[in-house]
């Protein structure tokens, strides 16, 4: 008797130079599945190539998108994982036991992550172990909320989250110049949901500054070298310019 099946989601939009090494490390799950806003650099073929179904959503959201891979998913279990990340064999391993396993304790598991950025691992800075929403499910255990960015979940099952003990990779940016891209992106989503709050210059400095010394100081990003600098200056900056452009629709703006 076959036991649960697993699927793999990948939400993609132009992710031609990350999406391979991502299908790669997720060969192993009964089904492979894209969910991509309309690819325009040979995306879709190639993820197609690689075994998985593609399927084109209408970014509204991450979020939403999400909700949608969901839908789009046949299997019992579901294993989220983005372009930018690596399923390791360790990971691989794990998710099977659990899900062969029969152990009824969690219906929804976080997975630790570890990133690669500017040449060395990040211990420290709030990216490690950086858990995400959870990436290993029971497809009927959760959905996530319709915020545009930096999207929560909502559990359904009644159940306790469990926990990963092994890592996947992370590489978020290829260069300073992919952060940079990111941060603008993210900064105008994110000030989407700062929505009908009054907001001024100083307030959006503050609340930048506060950014800097969380990851640089609490978080202990100095421990991090200049790669943990780098990363405290892009949080200040995407802080400080998600608040500008919250700004519009301020009163105060």
């Amino acid at each position: 008797m076959m036991g649960p099946r697993i699927s793999v989601y990948v939400i993609a939009f132009n992710e031609i130079d990350k999406i391979e090494a991502a299908l790669n490390s997720v060969q192993w799950a009964d089904e492979l599945v894209v969910i991509d806003s309309h690819s325009t650099d040979g995306t879709t073929a190639l993820a197609q190539k690689l075994g998985a179904r593609v399927e084109h959503v209408v970014f509204e959201g991450y979020g939403r998108l999400r909700n949608a891979a969901i839908k789009h998913c046949m299997h019992e279990w579901i294993f989220s994982l983005d372009a930018d990340e690596r399923c390791t064999p360790e990971v691989a391993e794990e998710i099977k036991q659990i899900v062969s396993g029969g152990d009824e304790s969690h219906d929804y598991y976080f997975v630790p992550r570890r990133n690669f950025f500017l040449g060395r691992w990040i211990r420290h800075s709030g990216w490690y172990p950086n858990f995400r929403q959870p990436q290993l499910f029971k497809r009927d255990a959760m959905v996530y909320d319709e915020l545009p960015v930096h999207e929560g979940f909502v559990p359904i099952s009644k159940k306790p989250a469990g926990f990963l003990r092994s890592a996947i990779w992370q590489f978020p940016f290829k260069d300073v110049g992919e952060l940079l891209r990111k941060a603008d992106r993210y900064s105008t989503l994110g000030a989407l949901k700062l929505e009908g709050k009054r907001i001024s210059v100083w307030t959006a400095f503050a609340h930048g500054v506060w950014a800097f010394v969380k990851h640089y100081i609490f978080k202990r990003g100095f421990l991090d070298g200049g790669p943990g600098l780098v990363i405290a200056v892009a949080n200040f900056e995407g802080t400080f310019y998600r608040y500008l452009k919250a700004m519009r629709g301020s009163s105060n703006g």
